[in-house]
């Protein structure tokens, strides 16, 4: 099974369009567990049991567990959602962006080591640093199209005088992943739900991609407009919940605290659907 025939399948299974970021940060952490790197593996895992039948799909972050050196933690943690939750395709979040050689070993760590369904990709440095990802067959692949923060505007939301009718670089992404970049139809975009506007013109560039949509919750990017701007049938959204889900209560219910708040988000999307 492919990873767009994975997420398609979660979709129906789980009624869901809500993936659930795990973003661990342990100064945050319950109680119990506050403050303890060591605890990331059993915090997660946790925060997986409480929301693998209402969720498209998880996102771990990378880098929350490299800055803490728990790799170990990581893998462990792919390991039980596989388990618990083997219906739910796994993103990775790595944002990976490197050419030739590097790029093989990166694609090697995601998709080897960690055993992740897909992984996200910056295309800056064009399509020779993503295609070592589409080498593995089945396998998907984000690439940062119109990010949620402000600061994408600086590249982003700047004109291509080189390419014909100049397009906003996101447009040229949106285009390239849509057609000449998609030779397997592994291939996604990322956009943030803090732009709805800019989601219903890359929907609009690329009608058939998955759309990987952060900033609804803690960043404030608003549900409604997400879903109206980018679902359409065949056409899956994966909208990213991590902070707000994650640390819904500081006690001892935050397995509780977080499963109410991914049912009240999944919900608010499949409603938003109509």
């Amino acid at each position: 099974m492919t990873f767009l025939d994975m997420l398609r399948n979660a979709e129906q299974q789980n009624g869901s369009m809500l993936c659930v970021g795990l973003d661990p940060e342990p100064a945050r952490f319950p109680a119990q567990l506050k403050g303890d790197a060591n605890k990331i593996y059993d915090f997660c895992a946790r925060i997986v049991d409480a929301t693998a039948d209402l969720s498209i799909a998880f996102k771990p972050q990378i880098a929350y567990f490299a800055a803490h050196r728990a790799e170990g933690q990581l893998e462990r943690l792919m390991e039980h959602m596989r388990r618990v939750a083997p219906h739910v395709p796994i993103i990775l979040d790595a944002k990976r962006g490197d050419i030739g050689s590097t790029a093989e070993q990166y694609a090697k760590e995601a998709f080897d080591r960690y055993g992740a369904d897909a992984v996200t990709l910056s295309p800056f440095m064009g399509f020779d640093s993503v295609q070592p990802y589409l080498k593995y067959e089945g396998k998907g692949a984000f690439l940062l199209c119109r990010t949620s923060n402000p600061g994408g505007d600086d590249l982003q939301n700047q004109r291509l005088a080189s390419v014909e009718g100049q397009p906003l670089l996101y447009e040229h992404v949106a285009r390239l992943a849509q057609g000449p970049w998609n030779l397997n139809g592994q291939l996604g975009l990322v956009v943030g739900a803090t732009y709805p506007a800019e989601i219903e013109r890359v929907r609009a560039l690329a009608p058939t991609l998955p759309l990987l949509i952060p900033g609804v919750g803690a960043q404030g990017g608003d549900a409604v407009a997400t879903v109206r701007a980018g679902w359409k049938p065949g056409a899956p959204i994966v909208v990213n919940s991590s902070r707000a889900i994650l640390y819904a209560s500081s006690g001892d219910d935050f397995q509780d605290a977080a499963r109410r708040e991914a049912l009240r988000t999944r919900d608010l999307l499949q409603a938003a659907r109509g």
